[in-house]
């Protein structure tokens, strides 16, 4: 098993993937992409001359290679604190001024977080007034956000997170069981777009009231989390807000003076200035 990968090895491959495929993970966090390498070769038992080629010579390879690489674990209403800020706080303040709006979800992953928000709205009785917008570089995982269907030992947790975000039912009302999977109510999928869109090459899209991209630019380096971050300033209306990681900030980058620290602990931010 390769315990370790040479930094211009790291070069190669991100170069190739940038000429060949048109992704551009070159300003990736270096670590981080290491890890999922390693990930790579030793699930795909391959060398790094081996993954070279197949990423050379196989077209259908690199969706295997970005399911494998953008891969995140997530949880439906994880840190249920920020969703009853979500639902207490901030959407009732978008709502003094917008009766229908604008939510972009962006690096979704397999769906999590978007199905969360469709379920908040639903018992916030807006469902109808919002257009949720769901995109990420994966296509593959995209396809898995739209079927809203997990394996039932993942809803463990979900459950505990929804009784902690202290929904107004229980989130058994909102899927039945089938041959080991949970499939959730498609009409909680009404009102969302899915879409492939890449947050380090692709361009503003539209104008949203409101922006979730948590626990995903910690994969960024530094430059890279500054150039998405002012695609999201230029992406948010006026008074529009933006929520990110919990390890995650924008105090440092090129827009933090055009934005107000609105909960710094569940990290929302509100554009102030264009």
């Amino acid at each position: 098993m390769i315990t370790d990968i040479d930094i211009n090895d790291l070069k190669r491959i991100t170069e190739l993937i940038h000429t060949r495929h048109g992704y551009d993970f070159r300003n990736y966090a270096m670590s981080s992409f290491k890890r999922r390498i390693l990930r790579i070769l030793e699930l795909k038992n391959l060398t790094i001359e081996s993954l070279i080629k197949r990423l050379s010579e196989s077209p259908s390879f690199i969706n295997e290679f970005l399911d494998e690489l953008t891969v995140n674990v997530t949880e439906m209403f994880r840190d249920p604190g920020f969703w009853r800020a979500l639902r207490d706080e901030i959407i009732p303040d978008i709502l003094l001024n917008h009766k229908t709006f604008n939510i972009w979800h962006a690096g979704c992953s397999s769906g999590e977080e978007v199905l969360s928000m469709a379920i908040l709205l639903r018992e916030m009785g807006i469902h109808n007034q919002v257009s949720l917008f769901a995109t990420d570089l994966d296509i593959t995982i995209l396809e898995k956000a739209k079927a809203i269907s997990y394996p039932v030992k993942n809803m463990e947790i979900n459950e505990k997170n929804y009784i902690r975000y202290e929904g107004k039912w229980s989130l058994r009302d909102y899927y039945k069981e089938e041959n080991g999977k949970v499939i959730f109510d498609k009409g909680l999928l009404a009102n969302v777009t899915f879409r492939r869109h890449d947050l380090v090459l692709g361009e503003v899209f539209n104008k949203f009231d409101l922006i979730l991209c948590r626990n995903v630019m910690i994969y960024f380096n530094q430059a890279l989390q500054n150039e998405v971050l002012k695609k999201f300033h230029a992406s948010l209306f006026k008074y529009g807000y933006l929520a990110i990681g919990s390890k995650e900030s924008l105090i440092w980058c090129d827009v933090a003076n055009r934005f107000l620290v609105v909960n710094n602990e569940e990290k929302v931010y509100k554009k102030i200035k264009d």
